[in-house]
Order: C-alpha cells, then structure tokens, then sequence
C-alpha cells in the first residue's frame, strides 16, 4: 500500500463519505489500514492456492 488512497480505488480517505481527502494519517490508522491489506492479500493468496491445487488435480 503506498499511502495514496486514490490509487487503491477509494473515494474518501476519512471514511464518513463526505469526499474529502486527508492527506496525513495517524500512526494507529496506518497500522489498521496495512493489517487490513494484509488480511485482503492473505485471502487473496489462499485463493491463488486452492486454484493452483484444483489445477494440478485436474487430469
């Protein structure tokens, strides 16, 4: 995650929908959002894996 939040599809950086874009963000609301990509890229891995697995089954 770059820290651009426009680059990763969202509309608002503050959440409430108001269109306004902040353009610093705290040290905790950093973390969240990186343990969130983390817990989107992890489901997005165990996905990749299951395909991977059904491909190599398949004869």
């Amino acid at each position: 995650m770059c820290g651009h939040e426009h680059h990763h599809g969202k509309a608002d950086s503050c959440g409430c929908g108001c269109g306004f874009n902040r353009r610093f963000f705290s040290k905790q609301e950093k973390i969240a959002k990186m343990e969130s990509y983390l817990k989107e890229l992890k489901a997005e891995t165990e996905a990749v894996e299951a395909k991977l697995a059904c491909l190599k089954e398949e004869k």
